[in-house]
């Protein structure tokens, strides 16, 4: 099995880099979270455009094929610079769409382009849907029914404020059915399988950050960074990353291979990733000390949403009973 990218995916990764360098996603970032999601949608077009969701769509439709390694090398590059909107859950749902066929599969040129930002809410796993209010179209599926959302209710705010949380409401039955199921539960693997990888961009910018700034504030006429309790934690953190990121992407190898321990592997990852960008969350704002815990910083944009992240689409909970029980 081999861990390592390879060139092509290497430059895809640095071509994401400077994409998303160059936005000011921290101003879109918190202009989502006031409820204008103009900017995010530009970031949003941009990406289609980069090709980031084709990953996840058929050639058919105007896609690549599902590409989980390319996917999780996409989303490590989205959670780096902590970019909003329903990401995990356009790609589920393309994952959903296709595996549904039909009807429901003519939604797919949009996603495939970045024209359509599409949510997804399964009952399994609760009753919100991330962004519905500025999703062009909400999939709900409970048990072996696929519907689209007429509307939905108000906005619940997460510890994220840029994750926006509504109740889909109504709308068109798109197909029942046991394969209704079958693919909700693939899609649902490949929701945990790019929010892992999210998981292990943010905890990414989180270390990098707060090396830079022990590095530069004193006490006692030293940097903090240069005290053991100091260099102790970010180690810590440091390793909690490095051995996320292999088993993520063994996932997606696993996951493009079909393999049947695929389920597992991404709740290993799924697991591992969370809790390593949740520790360096709690990393980053302890060393920042007062400074960490204000809105006005823009570290606390990728602080807020390393729990929420954690818990998306597998609690550590669910995911270490789903490891185990395999």
């Amino acid at each position: 099995m081999r861990f390592l990218l390879d060139a092509e995916q290497r430059e895809f990764a640095r071509s994401l880099d400077g994409l998303l360098s160059s936005a000011g996603t921290p101003a879109a970032v918190r202009a989502w979270a006031s409820g204008d999601p103009a900017p995010g949608r530009a970031l949003w077009t941009r990406l289609g455009e980069a090709g980031v969701f084709a990953l996840a769509v058929p050639e058919q439709y105007g896609g690549f094929g599902l590409m989980p390694v390319e996917l999780t090398v996409a989303f490590t590059e989205l959670g780096k610079c902590a970019a909003p909107g329903p990401l995990a859950e356009t790609v589920a749902a393309a994952a959903l769409l296709d595996r549904v066929g039909g009807a429901a599969a003519g939604r797919l040129p949009g996603i495939a382009a970045g024209t359509t930002v599409a949510s997804l809410q399964v009952t399994s796993f609760g009753p919100y849907a991330l962004d519905a209010d500025a999703a062009d179209a909400v999939f709900a599926v409970d048990g072996d029914t696929l519907r689209v959302a007429r509307g939905a209710g108000p906005v619940q705010h997460s510890a994220d404020p840029a994750r926006r949380l509504a109740r889909p409401s109504g709308g068109e039955v798109l197909a029942r059915g046991p394969a209704v199921a079958a693919a909700a539960a693939y899609a649902t693997d490949v929701a945990a399988l790019v929010t892992a990888a999210q998981a292990v961009g943010l905890g990414r910018t989180l270390l990098a950050r707060t090396v830079a700034y022990v590095n530069g504030r004193t006490q006692f006429g030293v940097p903090v960074g240069s005290f053991q309790a100091v260099k102790h934690r970010l180690a810590d953190t440091l390793v909690a990353l490095e051995f996320a990121e292999p088993l993520v992407r063994g996932a997606a190898l696993a996951l493009a291979a079909g393999d049947d321990a695929a389920g597992r592997e991404i709740a290993a990852a799924k697991v591992t990733a969370g809790e390593a960008a949740y520790r360096a969350a709690r990393t980053a704002l302890q060393l920042h000390g007062a400074v960490g815990y204000t809105d006005e910083l823009d570290l606390s944009l990728w602080i807020r949403k390393a729990r929420p992240l954690r818990d998306a689409w597998g609690s550590p909970a669910a995911c270490r009973a789903r490891v185990l029980a395999a």
